[in-house]
């Protein structure tokens, strides 16, 4: 293995090396190598030529970055956001839950079905008005009972229509 340092005065001294040696040093192909270099971890000076220095920290800033599970920069920067994401949907799963044993929110289903309960009821006794008119004012002209009854269905099929 061929290791050039440069020294300079005042200066950490540069140690260059051919990607050859810098392939067999970290143990990886040619082809993986251009890749490091492409990604900007392999810190390229000329033809052939390395920084061995800077490239080594880089790779091994990279190799720490995989073993944490945190990938190249950006897979680290979407786990992080994902890591965000997940959190903040178990804080509002929580909330509900908590929101649910307070009494402070229900299941809509139950609301509906509780509202619709409510106005079949209501439907009901209003229908039956008419009769228990009848039934209690046995003197009304049995007319105007008719037309209360067809005054009170149409007002029904209005709302029921969203009129």
């Amino acid at each position: 293995m061929k290791i050039l340092s440069e020294l300079s005065f005042g200066e950490e001294p540069l140690h260059t090396v051919g990607g050859k040696d810098l392939c067999a040093l970290f143990d990886i192909s040619p082809a993986a190598l251009t890749d490091l270099k492409k990604r900007g971890i392999a810190v390229h000076l000329s033809h052939d030529t390395y920084d061995l220095t800077a490239t080594t920290r880089a790779y091994v800033q990279h190799l720490r970055g995989m073993a944490a599970g945190w990938g190249t920069g950006d897979q680290a920067a979407n786990l992080t956001s994902e890591r965000a994401r997940l959190a903040k949907e178990q804080a509002d799963a929580q909330a509900i839950k908590n929101a649910k044993l307070r009494g402070e929110l229900v299941e809509a289903s139950e609301v509906e079905r509780t509202w619709a309960e409510a106005l079949r009821q209501l439907r009901a006794r209003i229908m039956a008005v008419p009769s228990r008119l009848r039934s209690e004012l046995p003197d009304i002209d049995p007319q105007a009972i008719d037309a209360m009854d067809r005054a009170l269905r149409a007002t029904l099929t209005e709302v029921g229509n969203g009129n």
